[in-house]
């Protein structure tokens, strides 16, 4: 009797290994759905940790096209491209200990009719899932979470930068030109080296303009060139502006640049003689500005020269 007794109870444990497998096979399919397609579904937010989700909503929403689709690993995140869309199976599961799983997913490439597009092999995913409150969820996907946080901190601490230099252009530089209602600088940055964990030089070709807001148009009041080289310290958890080297005016223009900028030299004067490279990037932060700012402006004109659309 219990021998008998015994059987019937691994028999029982190994159906429900079956049916503990089975359930997470079906649940993995089903986080796959959500696995998004060029956009972050409303619909997904629920299927994934919230960490996860905010890195990937930070990168879809809030950072630049062109900077975004330069990084690889974004491509396991979207699919559908060219009217095709990703089609799931998932061929295994392991669960590594008792709040974390690992499904293995192969995907194929289908048209909208539901035929398989012939040029696109199968790929083979992993499918990290994690018990979070009784509630299996989406972890990770080919284990690029880490490069998403990773490009999301770096991508931040550049914007930190950035507005460091754009507040000391607008309060140290700024202070001495004709003020209009705004002041909005021009950032091309051209090199920047960490020379500490707290500490970095950025080599620039910065412009400062003032506007004033009349209608739908920013109209220029002053602006002026201040290219150079800053040093950023942190201090109390904040980059600060603590030197700025600036070329000199005039006769002694190209010696100065020659001299700070060093190594960048070339790149900088590529960059600092090309007019059409420094007004493409002031029309694209004059359009950040706008929009971050929520003005109802969609023009800018400059004295003597016609209107130019943001």
């Amino acid at each position: 009797m219990k021998r008998i007794l015994i059987i019937a109870s691994a028999t029982l444990m190994l159906a429900a290994c079956g049916n503990k497998e089975e359930e997470l096979r079906e649940r993995a399919a089903e986080l796959c759905q959500y696995v998004p397609d060029h956009v972050l579904q409303e619909k997904s937010k629920e299927f994934m940790t919230a960490d996860f989700y905010a890195v990937l909503d930070t990168m879809f929403n809030h950072l630049p096209e062109h900077d975004a689709m330069d990084h690889e690993w974004l491509y396991y995140f979207v699919t559908g491209n060219g009217g095709s869309m990703a089609d799931y199976e998932v061929v295994g599961v392991e669960q590594t200990d008792k709040t974390h799983a690992v499904a293995t997913v192969n995907v194929r490439q289908k048209w909208e009719d539901g035929s398989f597009d012939k040029d696109s092999g199968t790929e083979e995913h992993k499918l990290s899932m994690e018990k979070v409150d009784g509630r299996w969820l989406m972890s990770d996907f080919d284990g690029h979470k880490e490069d998403c946080i990773r490009h999301i901190a770096i991508s931040r601490k550049e914007q930190a930068l950035r507005d460091a230099m754009s507040d000391y252009l607008v309060k140290e530089i700024g202070r001495h030109y004709k003020q209009g209602e705004l002041c909005v600088p021009t950032l091309m940055v051209v090199a920047t080296e960490e020379t500490s964990p707290t500490e970095a030089r950025v080599w620039c070709d910065s412009w400062v303009w003032w506007y004033d807001v009349t209608g739908d148009t920013l109209t220029t009041v002053s602006g002026g060139n201040h290219s150079g080289c800053m040093t950023i310290q942190e201090k109390g958890g904040k980059p600060v502006v603590t030197a700025f080297e600036q070329t000199v005016d005039g006769a002694g223009n190209d010696a100065s640049a020659r001299r700070i900028f060093g190594k960048h030299y070339d790149i900088y004067q590529n960059m600092h003689s090309n007019h059409d490279v420094g007004e493409a990037a002031r029309q694209e932060q004059l359009h950040e500005y706008v929009l971050r700012h929520n003005l109802r402006v969609s023009h800018y004109k400059d004295y003597g020269w016609p209107a130019k659309e943001l």
